[in-house]
């Protein structure tokens, strides 16, 4: 279709949405957004809750306030996989703790205000990638021999969460409902196209 005084084609609602990254509707782009936020808050809250030992997944006594350790209740029990030595051997390690509790931190932050989401995307994909290696569903027995429960040797949930964040930072669904695109407009941000 071209108009009368130019010959550049006009491409109609159809053909523009069968373009990738062309059409994203104003309900795709809040669900989106529901999704960043929810996902933000499982990282939020498992730093609060190990933080705080908020009587879910670690009880008060366990609370990293109260010197209890992030890491080493999962890294202490890996066994399966082999990594299985390493994640003993840095389980409850000061550095191990501080990281894992600081990319939580950082990764639920950053997802619930929709800013930086690429390096939150990265960050939380490294996270859940380490995570699926410590549990290592591929095996189908431990080292002990006993049934690992796996119940799908590739996809589990750490493989969602991270496909979930690189979904995230690649539709920039930090615009809707959140900070993205005022953080996107910084002029360091825009030095820096990484942070978007």
């Amino acid at each position: 279709m071209t108009t009368r005084h130019s010959t550049r084609p006009i491409s109609t609602p159809l053909e523009r949405a069968d373009s990738p990254g062309a059409m994203l509707t104003k309900t795709g782009a809040k669900a989106l957004a529901v999704l960043r936020i929810s996902t933000g808050f499982v990282f939020l809250w498992a730093f609060l809750d190990k933080t705080f030992g908020l009587n879910y997944s670690t009880p008060s006594a366990r609370a990293w306030i109260n010197g209890g350790s992030p890491t080493e209740g999962f890294l202490s029990h890996v066994s399966v996989g082999p990594f299985e030595s390493v994640a003993h051997s840095i389980a409850g390690t000061w550095w191990a703790n501080w990281l894992f509790m600081l990319g939580m931190l950082a990764v639920g932050v950053a997802l619930i205000a929709g800013i930086g989401l690429r390096v939150a995307a990265a960050s939380g994909a490294l996270i859940m990638a380490l995570m699926w290696f410590a549990e290592f569903p591929l095996a189908q027995h431990t080292s002990a021999g006993e049934p690992t429960g796996s119940t799908n040797p590739l996809t589990d949930y750490h493989f969602i969460y991270a496909a979930v964040l690189v979904v995230l930072a690649a539709t920039y669904a930090g615009h809707t409902w959140g900070l993205g695109r005022g953080w996107a407009r910084l002029p360091f941000v825009q030095r820096h196209r990484w942070m978007i």
